[in-house]
């Protein structure tokens, strides 16, 4: 059954039919993925999410097509916690997490398990660990941790929560390389994963 759901699920974010379409914009001399951010007025973070052809974001050329994310409220809030999250790595030394679109709609499907079966756990009725979850969306990677919250209305507050916990913020420094987050307004639900490649 679980392996059922979890194909079932697979094929809706291969051939997702709800999701707002992309737009692709031409890049031009002088073009930053900040300069097209600030034009489309989306975060960076969702550009680059949007983006996974592109290996280093400090390097885009002209008559590069990148994919310009349509986003709402809910991406936005999850898009802040990356934010603050490579803000603090930063400050700390440590590398900035590539977000990454398929682990972030992993995360969504986390947090909204946790609603739809009022369960507050890494370990899921539904999908199993984790790992387990990142493995059966056949997500490739070395090492793979989870950060899990409920209840807190905004992603500064969440952020705070965790960075307050050793064990989350250990998480967050830990050696990871990409990350997703995922937020269910209703019941405020928060997933983060993290995942080195």
């Amino acid at each position: 059954m679980k392996r059922i759901l979890a194909m079932s699920i697979l094929l809706i974010l291969i051939h997702p039919t709800n999701v707002l379409a992309d737009s692709l914009y031409t890049v031009q001399l002088h073009d930053s993925l900040w300069k097209i951010a600030l034009r489309y007025h989306v975060g960076v973070t969702e550009i680059i999410e949007a983006n996974p052809q592109i290996e280093n974001p400090d390097l885009i050329y002209p008559e590069d097509k990148i994919n310009i994310p349509e986003t709402n409220a809910i991406k936005h809030t999850e898009h802040i916690v990356i934010q603050l999250v490579n803000q603090e790595r930063v400050r700390n030394g440590l590398n900035e997490l590539r977000p990454d679109r398929q682990l972030s709609q992993v995360a969504r499907l986390k947090a909204a398990d946790m609603l739809e079966n009022n369960y507050f756990s890494h370990e899921s009725p539904t999908y199993g660990s984790s790992s387990d979850m990142i493995d059966d969306f056949g997500i490739q990677y070395q090492d793979t941790a989870e950060n899990i919250a409920r209840g807190q209305q905004t992603p500064h507050q969440v952020f705070r929560e965790w960075m307050s916990s050793p064990s989350h913020r250990e998480i967050i420094y830990g050696d990871f390389s990409h990350i997703g987050v995922g937020y269910v307004e209703d019941g405020k639900y928060w997933t983060q994963m993290f995942i080195k490649r």
